[in-house]
C-alpha cells in the first residue's frame, strides 16, 4: 500500500501537472470505485484544480467551487500520467481523469478492487481518521498519541487514528531504526525509548521521501511498491540485517507480515509466528541459536 513517502511524491508530481488545470471528464470503469453519490462526480467537470494535498494515505484534489475529490489507492492501486496526445492505458484501468494537459490513469492489480474515490462539497467532508502527522508533530504530541492507548508498537504506528500515513512497510523500517520490538507495548516504553522512536520515525520517512524524489527525477513516479531494495528489514526475510548481519525474521498474519531483526530489536528473542508457533508448540525456537539448531535437524 502506498504510504506517506510514496503518496507525498505522487502529490508533488500531480501538483506539477494538474494544479491550475481544468478537469474535462472522468471515465470510471470499476463499478465499486466511486463511494459517494452527492455531489455527483459530473459536478467536477470543467472545474479547475486549485489544490493537491495528502491526507493520511489519500490523495486529495481541491477544485474551484469548494469541491473535493479524495482518492485512496489501498493496497494495489497505482497512478500513471499520460501527456496530452499519448495513448492511454487500457489493461487494469479503473478510472481515467482527463485534464486539458493530459490524462491521469488509475489502475489496480488483482481482483479485490479496494481502491476508492469520493467527492465532497465542502472541505469539512475531508475529515481524516484523526492521527497526528508524524513529520509535523512535536515530540510531546508524538508521545501523547503513542501513549493514548496500550497497543503493540507495530499496531500503534499503523493505526491511522494515532499516526497519519504510516503502514506495514515503513513501520518495519522505523522500528528497526529505533531498535525496538514490534510487539513492545506503547505504555511500557520509557521516555528515552519514545524519543528514540520519534527520531527514527522522522528520519526514516524523510529519508524515503528524498530517495523517492531522486528516483522519480522529475518524472511521474511509476515504480511505487512496498518492497524496495534499499529497505533494511521490510520484505527481506532470511537476508542479513544491514546493521548486525543476523538474518531478518518475520511474523506472518493473514496477508501481512512483520519483518524485524531479533539481534537488534528483541535481544535475540524470536517473536512467535501465530501459525508456526501453534503448530510447533513446545518445539518453537525462542532464540536465534535455537532456530539454527532446529534447521540442522
Amino acid at each position: 500500500m502506498p504510504e506517506l513517502p510514496d503518496v507525498t511524491v505522487y502529490v508533488e508530481a500531480l501538483r506539477e501537472r494538474i494544479a491550475g488545470r481544468k478537469l474535462e471528464r472522468i471515465l470510471i470503469r470499476g463499478p465499486f470505485l466511486l463511494r459517494t453519490t452527492a455531489p455527483p462526480i459530473e459536478a467536477l467537470y470543467g472545474k479547475t484544480v486549485r489544490e493537491v494535498r495528502r491526507l493520511g494515505k489519500r490523495i486529495v484534489l481541491g477544485f474551484e467551487g469548494n469541491l473535493w475529490l479524495a482518492l485512496h489507492l489501498m493496497i494495489a492501486g497505482r497512478l500513471h500520467w499520460k501527456a496530452a496526445g499519448s495513448k492511454t492505458m487500457g489493461k487494469n484501468a479503473l478510472a481515467l481523469f482527463e485534464f486539458d494537459a493530459g490524462t491521469l490513469v488509475l489502475t489496480e492489480a488483482g481482483t479485490q478492487h479496494r481502491a476508492s474515490l469520493q467527492v465532497f462539497a465542502g472541505e469539512e467532508g475531508l475529515s481524516g481518521a484523526g492521527g497526528v502527522e508524524p513529520l509535523e508533530a512535536s515530540p510531546e504530541a508524538f508521545a501523547r498519541a503513542l501513549r493514548s492507548s496500550n497497543h503493540t508498537l507495530k499496531r500503534a504506528l499503523t493505526d491511522p487514528r494515532m499516526f497519519s500515513g504510516i503502514g506495514n512497510a515503513y513501520s518495519d523500517e522505523i522500528l528497526h531504526r529505533a531498535q525496538l520490538s514490534p510487539l513492545a507495548m506503547t505504555q511500557r516504553l520509557d521516555d528515552s525509548e519514545v524519543q528514540r522512536l520519534y527520531r527514527a520515525t522522522r528520519e526514516v520517512l524523510n529519508e524515503w521521501v528524498e530517495r523517492l524524489r531522486v528516483e522519480a527525477r522529475g518524472r511521474f513516479p511509476e515504480k511505487v511498491t512496498a518492497f524496495r531494495s534499499g529497505m533494511a528489514v521490510h520484505g527481506r526475510y532470511g537476508q542479513p540485517c544491514p546493521r548486525c548481519g543476523a538474518k531478518i525474521q518475520r511474523i506472518r498474519y493473514a496477508s501481512n507480515e512483520t519483518n524485524y531483526c531479533a539481534a537488534c530489536q528483541t535481544g535475540g528473542r524470536l517473536l512467535a509466528d501465530r501459525a508456526l508457533s501453534r503448530l510447533l508448540r513446545e518445539d518453537w525456537p525462542r532464540t536465534l541459536e535455537e532456530l539454527e539448531e532446529l534447521k540442522k535437524r
